[in-house]
């Protein structure tokens, strides 16, 4: 289930900057995607490009016979006009009649031809007064999830980090990039086995737990970039230490800092000699990348077993304990026993 909006009297050499807003406001406000009536290859390619660097998944097709397209949508269609019933008067039914199925949200320019009215399960407005469809979509949208897109966290290659003032990019690097970042570290060919070997399992079990597989792979990739500087426990607080001067995003240097074991807890942290607080992995990316690296012994994949034997016998009896936890937390997330899932060659 999801929401579209199609958009329509896109003229392609007058409206591609509106067009492109009523495309970048829907997918920033929860749409699943846009329409585009008229074909047009260039609006395509940009927004394509700016749902690739900012991150989520948003679909973005023109050329579309849009009174086809209305007749044939099996959802709801909402229709967004000056002339509709007032927006906060119809939300409620809108919310209750989608609830099972997807949600279309027409936006036209100039002229709307009647047949949209027709067609349309809802004609709402935003005010019945002339102002951008861009607005009036966004506050459609922002009715319609009750301001929960806004709490939305989207990680892509590029994200801009909250500040009061300035401004911050983080990057999500890809495998090119997390190569570059080992290399410019100076890690060895030991380190780049392991790294690589532990990323393979890692992405393999995020496919089976639904993971964000972007942010799996760059946590698996630079899990121990930290080791270029240190081999001691602190190597986790060293490697996010790195990431952080990188300005990497801060997904990618929370798996790092917390993927030891089942992670530190604030006690342990103190009794190490670690700047004290919690390195217990709380995302599912996080949990992914410390588990699977628990199940590596430099490039060498072993048992689980084999892990916690060689906690208990440092006296890591707890630590043991939640390794064995998190390993039964992720295989009912899986559907498999984590130690029966075959890495592809």
């Amino acid at each position: 289930m999801g929401v579209f909006v199609l958009r329509i009297g896109h003229r392609p050499f007058r409206d591609k900057r509106i067009t492109t807003h009523v495309a970048l406001t829907a997918r920033a406000f929860g749409a699943s995607g846009v329409y585009i009536d008229e074909k047009d290859e260039t609006l395509e390619a940009g927004l394509l490009k700016v749902a690739s660097e900012f991150g989520g998944k948003f679909s973005v097709s023109s050329g579309i016979n849009y009174e086809k397209f209305i007749s044939g949508f099996r959802g709801t269609v909402v229709h967004l006009t000056m002339y509709g019933v007032p927006v906060d008067e119809k939300i409620e039914e809108i919310r209750s009649a989608s609830a099972n199925g997807d949600v279309l949200v027409v936006v036209g320019s100039q002229k709307v031809p009647f047949s949209v009215y027709e067609k349309s399960s809802f004609n709402v407005s935003v005010t019945n007064q002339p102002h951008s469809e861009v607005s009036a979509l966004a506050i459609f949208l922002d009715r319609y999830y009750q301001g929960k897109e806004l709490g939305r966290i989207i990680v892509g290659h590029k994200n801009v980090e909250p500040m009061e003032k300035g401004k911050a990019i983080s990057m999500l690097p890809n495998e090119f990039e997390c190569n570059e970042i080992l290399e410019a570290e100076g890690a060895d060919e030991k380190l780049l086995k392991h790294v690589t070997a532990v990323s393979a399992l890692a992405i393999t079990i995020a496919k089976k737990a639904g993971a964000n597989e972007d942010l799996v792979l760059a946590g698996s990739l630079l899990h121990d970039v930290g080791r270029t500087k240190t081999h001691g426990i602190d190597h986790a607080v060293a490697g996010a230490t790195i990431l952080r001067r990188k300005n990497i995003s801060p997904e990618v240097v929370n798996i790092v800092e917390r993927h030891i074991g089942a992670g530190i807890t604030r006690d342990e942290a103190k009794e190490l000699g670690l700047p004290v607080r919690s390195y217990l992995p709380v995302t599912l990316e996080e949990k992914i990348v410390a588990h699977a690296d628990n199940l590596y012994s430099g490039d060498r994949r072993i048992t689980l077993k084999e892990t916690m034997d060689n906690y208990v016998r440092k006296g890591l009896t707890e630590q043991a304990r939640r390794i064995e936890s998190l390993h039964q937390e992720l295989s009912l997330r899986c559907g498999i026993d984590l130690e029966q899932i075959e890495v592809p060659m």
